[in-house]
């Protein structure tokens, strides 16, 4: 079975892959680019994206949903604001306006044909006193690279998270082959020491993916 003909997935850990955002990875994403450069580099036929968004009182279900629904997530923070933004500080309404900026560029990488698996931001108290936001996909990423496996003969896996090597040895173990694109300082040792040169650091493709302004 030649590169081309094999039936090739990518799935996308964004919590790891582009945790500290543009400031740390240095520049922007174009993910209409990344997305064109999977296809043509890879071959992908589908790209499964795991991630949490804030949903700010919106009634999400965990036993019926599989994902936010993120168009009505986007028609729910909209009328939050409208509601209840003129009795905000600016603050309060920042933060929730980039929020809705979030939901919206989540809109964006969907039309773009990326599949969306998106999990509520829940908060937790810190000892300290301060708050913590987390929405840890791991598991969610795990299960569908477990669902999907019979579907697909090659993996991309857009993340250095050690806590998929068990996941990821099953597979190879199973005959799927795998490449993994990550950050560099933000893989974990196994998982270097697993791809080995099936390895490939994602700010390498900066030429690639990088979002260019509009002159």
């Amino acid at each position: 079975m030649n590169t081309n003909s094999k039936k090739t997935f990518a799935f996308i850990d964004a919590s790891n892959l582009f945790y500290g955002g543009e400031k740390s990875l240095g520049w922007k994403i174009d993910y209409a680019k990344l997305l064109k450069y999977l296809k043509e580099k890879y071959g992908i036929t589908r790209v499964l994206y795991f991630g949490g968004v804030e949903t700010h009182t919106f009634k999400y279900d965990y036993l019926e949903n599989e994902t936010v629904p993120i168009e009505q997530l986007e028609r729910h923070v909209t009328h939050f604001i409208q509601e209840r933004g003129k009795h905000m500080n600016d603050a309060a309404l920042l933060l929730i306006s980039r929020h809705l900026q979030r939901v919206r560029f989540y809109l964006k990488l969907q039309k773009f044909g990326y599949e969306l698996y998106l999990k509520p931001v829940k908060l937790y108290e810190q000892d300290d006193g301060t708050t913590r936001r987390k929405a840890n996909c791991d598991v969610e990423m795990a299960f569908y690279l477990m669902k999907e496996k019979e579907n697909f003969h090659r993996v991309i896996v857009l993340s250095g998270d050690g806590d998929f090597l068990p996941v990821l040895k099953y597979l190879r173990s199973n005959g799927k082959e795998m490449i993994i694109l990550a950050r560099g300082p933000r893989t974990a040792r196994e998982i270097r020491q697993f791809a080995g040169s099936n390895f490939r650091d994602f700010v390498r493709l900066e030429k690639y993916v990088n979002f260019e302004e509009n002159k």
